[in-house]
Formats: C-alpha cells, structure tokens, sequence
C-alpha cells in the first residue's frame, strides 16, 4: 500500500527564505500560499533555483535568473485545464494544461497552453500537485455547469428550476428540471442546438427525444 505524504510550506525566512519573500510581495489581501515548491538544486545551474506555489486564488510560478530579480508567471484556477505530475529519483515536474485567453465564458475558452514547473524536490511537487489537481477539479465542475447554462440558454433561453421561461411557450419538464424551448426559433436550428447538447453530454437521451417531440409536435 502507497503511504500519504503530508507537506508543509517552509515558513518564510527558513531554508528557501529569499525566494517565498518574493513571492510574498506578490500576495493580494486576504491571499495565502498553500502549497509551494522549490527547483532540485542540481537543476539549477544557470539560474537561481526557480519556485511554483499554490495560492488560495491562483498558481503562481517564479523563474529566478542569476542576474538577480525574478520573472513571474501567474494562472488563474479557473483557466487550468488539467494537471499532470511526472516523478523521477531526484525531482517531479509539474505540468499545468490552461487556457490562454482568460475568457470567464465556458463558450469562449480556447487556445489551449501549458506550463512547465520541472527539476521540483519531490516531496513538495506531489504536495504541489494535489492541490492543483483539487483546484482543477473544483472549477471542471463549475465550468460544466456554466456550460450547460450557456448551452441551454442558447437553445432558447432555457433556465431551469426558476419558472423563468418565454412567454406563451410553456415549458417542459424531465428530471426535475425546466426546459423550454422558444417559440419564435427556428425548429431546424432548435433541433441542431438540442442534438450538439446531446453529443456533448448536456442532456439526457430521453431529455433530447422529449424536446425533439416538442419540436416537430409544433409544426
């Protein structure tokens, strides 16, 4: 059986001093550091050894250069589209998938980029990783959400458990949720809108069948 590995950050001023108070200088009001880790010293040979840190509202990844000073990189948790952590003898690297366009639509996500923390001790990249993966997984479910209400909300205003709907267009309902369709759509489009739903697992097989229904019942 694998065994748990539990980490906490060095407290600023200890070991790694230098660079966790410059990240400190990055920190918002009210934003704490989680979980961070250092560069493997071996791996930094031409630099100064760089530093990724999970905060309590981004992830943030300091390249250190040996000139002095430090170039930093900053994602969003909801931008992160996946984590990956690879583990070696004597270092893990961190892999962070995201979406470069800083969109706040699920519809408008794209161009897709990655960011590389490698050459990490390992004991604080897996700490590192965990909480990466618990971020990206918290907001998966927030922008699945958002997508459903984007999509629906396109397929003719749809909003659902409110009553909300257009008028003189009564809704129908599958599962304990509201779904109408707008009358004043056209039913070729409605149909395409409803079955790209389909195929992206919005809804429910029966739920397609019962708007498709509607649909050609009101022609």
């Amino acid at each position: 059986m694998s065994e748990a590995i539990e980490y906490r950050a060095t407290p600023v001023g200890v070991g790694a001093g230098k660079p966790l108070q410059q990240l400190q200088t990055m920190l918002v009001d009210g934003e704490v550091v989680i979980a961070h880790a250092m560069q493997h010293r071996i791996y930094a040979l031409t630099h100064r050894r760089n530093l990724a840190a999970a905060t309590s509202g981004r992830f943030i990844f300091l390249k250190r250069p040996l000139l002095g000073g430090y170039l930093p990189v900053t994602l969003r948790w909801q931008d992160i589209k996946a984590a990956e952590i690879t583990v070696g003898m004597f270092s893990a690297e961190v892999v962070l998938t995201y979406s470069g366009n800083l969109s706040d639509t699920a519809g408008g996500e794209g161009h897709i980029l990655s960011l590389r923390a490698s050459g990490l001790t390992i004991d604080a990249a897996q700490a590192l990783y965990r909480e990466c993966q618990a971020q990206e997984q918290s907001w998966r479910e927030k922008r699945r959400v958002r997508t459903i209400e984007e999509m629906r909300a396109q397929a003719g205003g749809v909003q659902i458990a409110t009553g909300v709907y257009p008028q003189n267009d009564p809704p129908h309902v599958a599962d304990g949720r509201t779904l109408p369709l707008s009358a004043t759509d056209n039913p070729v489009d409605r149909l395409a809108r409803a079955k790209t739903m389909l195929d992206q697992g919005l809804i429910s097989d029966s739920e397609y069948e019962a708007i498709k229904a509607k649909i050609v019942g009101s022609l």
